[in-house]
């Protein structure tokens, strides 16, 4: 799991990096400058340019901490917002995706005698959570101004949460899902993730919409950051995490949609930075996206070779996909960028692989000893414990691709995009471990009686992995541009790539643990032909991703 590690840690690096470094296109731009016109007329005509130029400077003159949480203060300059100012209603989609995707634990409740227990173990996500509000006290108690007054901020924060909380909190007691790790019943939505996108909205209505989108970069990067490193840790699946990032928004939203309504422009210190959504002059962005993987999924190993009655046809869910991608175009309508892609395959079922072990091995034994049935109860009788221990239940592939991007503006809130990309592919195993316990066997006149004493292994069971290759990719979107340097993104990419996949069995554990005085003179060729396989194939595979993505533009 080093390559997600250093991944996910590249991500917050790059996350935060960005929220702290001036826009190029603010650079150059002057502090406010106050000035006093001279006919009293034209106060009310400067009102939005003064604000425009307050709202697109990343400066902040005579800046005073602000430590005054319960006195109300109001700008002249600010309006009030009505109630569908602040709804989007994205959430909706991306809890409905998490419902649909679902489907992925109900493939894993089936088995049994099997265990989640992957190396990943990182307890950021624990701190990550609340990086959007941490953002906004802190920058608002050095007096860096953003949208609301300490009143009118405490009490959207307020809703946000408790609307969250009130919804995520009854689902989980409602659907009772068990979590992967099977610690506790409460698994479906994901609290950490819901309570991240709640503070990432909150950083995006005070400081992304009135100073800097690169704010809602950052919080939304790291929201989504936590919700990958939940399901790593084994404590979510990822319908978990599509649903709590859902609530999250929507929670975050209807908590300053409600205080709109509730002071309406009492409090207020900032408007939204001015200018009317333009995907036309603005086509260059920044996105963090989340979507589903369709296309080849499945992997068929020839196994007759081996004395195997079937082949070995490993079936896979549709994939979790999430990524970063940006492009700077030189005119409307091309450019250049690249991407950043984690793609997560579930495997469908574990049933068929570990059941190909007591196969096998009452199969080697029937035909070295001619086992009768009563050798056979002797045998199961023997075992304390057997657990097939699922150290990666997913094939996952790192992708970085560079290429021309292209758009075509329908509107000037409407466009058409597409790409042509050439990237590397880089994959993680899926991996299975057995552990066996129990009494070892001697030879002798009947030669499976216990001898007494104990055993207990864990061996390396079961993997397959790809190796790194070149990929190809194209793919098309609709941009939607509702704010000024802020869009949402549907898309379908489609991606081609050539792997060598490799399939590594062994269920020489059994037998060598159970009958260590028969196997103990074995050589190891001998070993591996008695007990592992190794197979490779090469596929073409194909691969579609449906999504929707969070851009700033620039």
């Amino acid at each position: 799991m080093g390559t997600m590690r250093s991944f996910l840690m590249t991500m917050l690096l790059g996350v935060f990096s960005v929220a702290f470094a001036d826009n190029g296109n603010y650079k150059d731009m002057e502090p406010l400058k106050l000035t006093v016109p001279e006919m009293k007329a034209e106060l009310g005509t400067i009102t939005d340019e003064r604000h425009d130029v307050r709202a697109l400077s990343l400066e902040a003159p005579n800046a005073k901490m602000d430590f005054d949480f319960f006195k109300s203060k109001t700008n002249p300059d600010t309006k009030a917002y009505k109630f569908m100012d602040d709804m989007t209603f994205v959430g909706v989609p991306l809890f409905v995706a998490g419902i649909i995707a679902k489907s992925e634990k109900n493939a894993f409740k089936q088995q049994t005698k099997h265990s989640l227990l992957t190396k990943f173990k990182t307890g950021i996500d624990d701190y990550t959570q609340f990086f959007g509000p941490a953002a906004v006290v802190g920058l608002k108690l050095g007096g860096y101004e953003g949208r609301s007054d300490w009143p009118r901020l405490l009490a959207s924060a307020g809703m946000g949460y408790g609307i969250m909380a009130l919804l995520v909190n009854t689902i989980k007691h409602t659907a009772k899902e068990m979590r992967p790790d099977g610690s506790s019943a409460n698994s479906w939505p994901s609290g950490h993730t819901a309570t991240a996108f709640v503070g990432a909205t909150l950083l995006h209505k005070e400081y992304g919409l009135t100073r800097s989108p690169w704010w809602s970069v950052a919080g939304y990067g790291v929201a989504t950051a936590t919700g990958v490193m939940r399901v790593l840790n084994n404590r979510h699946w990822i319908s978990d995490v599509l649903s709590g990032a859902g609530i999250g928004i929507l929670s975050g939203e209807l908590g300053y949609a409600l205080c709109d309504l509730l002071f309406k422009g009492k409090g207020l210190l900032r408007n939204d930075i001015i200018g009317a959504p333009n995907v036309i002059d603005h086509p260059s962005f920044f996105s963090i996206s989340m979507g589903i993987g369709l296309g080849s999924r499945d992997l068929d190993f020839e196994m007759k070779e081996y004395g195997w009655a079937d082949n070995l046809n490993l079936k896979f869910q549709a994939s979790t996909v999430v990524g970063a991608e940006g492009a700077y175009f030189f005119n409307p309508y091309i450019g250049v960028g690249g991407r950043l892609r984690v793609k997560s395959s579930p495997i469908k079922g574990w049933n068929k692989i570990t059941d190909f072990a007591w196969e096998d091995v009452n199969a080697l034994y029937d035909a070295v000893n001619q086992l009768d049935e009563e050798d056979l109860n002797d045998i199961e009788a023997s075992i304390d414990d057997i657990d097939f221990v699922i150290e990666s239940d997913h094939l996952t592939e790192f992708a970085v691709d560079l290429g021309a991007y292209f758009n075509f503006p329908l509107s000037n809130r409407f466009a058409l995009g597409s790409k042509l990309l050439i990237g590397r592919s880089i994959m993680q195993e899926l991996s299975l471990n057995a552990r066996l316990s129990g009494k070892e066997f001697k030879e002798g006149d009947k030669p499976y009686q216990p001898t007494g004493n104990d055993y207990d292994i864990e061996w390396d069971y079961f993997t397959v992995d790809g190796n790194n290759t070149m990929k190809f990719g194209t793919g098309i979107s609709l941009t939607y541009a509702y704010k000024k340097n802020f869009s949402w993104k549907v898309f379908l990419d489609y991606d081609i790539t050539r792997k060598t996949y490799t399939m590594n069995y062994n269920y020489g554990g059994i037998p060598y643990a159970m009958f260590p005085s028969y196997f103990k003179d074995m050589t190891e060729a001998e070993y591996a032909e008695y007990f592992t396989a190794s197979k490779s194939i090469k596929k073409t595979m194909h691969s579609f991703v449906l999504g929707a993505s969070f851009s700033v533009n620039f």
